[in-house]
């Protein structure tokens, strides 16, 4: 089934792939003998449903879960169920992807004013002054 990002932005069904392992944790014997952890990878290096500058964003956002061939592998094992960890799985990409279509803003630089500036000098000369009060006290005689 498609993962449909946005209006405009659908992922295939080819593009991703996934399997259920047995899950760990609490649930006796339920967990050792049903398969509901879901490990659902998105072939990230030829998928054509999203641009170079996002993909290159996605890998920045989430180089701990790239694999070895350039997908990118989200693993959901919170329910009991395996197409409820599935559906979870699907919206952490699709959260992912999301982030990832937000370009950065330009960063604009920026100078201190002519009053910051004047302020930081009196405080630094305030503070010089009150530190050069803590020394020894000379006795005039």
């Amino acid at each position: 089934m498609d993962l449909v990002i946005t209006e405009g932005i659908v992922i295939p069904a080819s593009d991703l792939s996934w399997h259920a392992t047995r899950a760990g944790g609490p649930g006796g014997q339920h967990v050792n003998k049903i398969a509901t952890k879901v490990d659902l990878r998105f072939d990230l290096a030829s998928t054509q449903a999203l641009s170079e500058p996002v993909k290159a964003r996605l890998r920045t956002l989430a180089p701990a879960r790239l694999d070895a061939r350039g997908r990118i592998v989200i693993t959901s094992g919170g329910s009991r169920s395996q197409q409820a960890n599935l559906q979870d799985a699907r919206g952490k990409l699709r959260a992912l992807v999301l982030a990832a279509l937000k370009a950065p803003k330009k960063r604009k630089p920026t100078r201190p004013s002519k009053g910051a500036k004047r302020r930081r000098l009196e405080a630094k000369r305030r503070t010089s002054q009150k530190k050069a009060m803590r020394g020894p006290v000379r006795r005039e005689d």
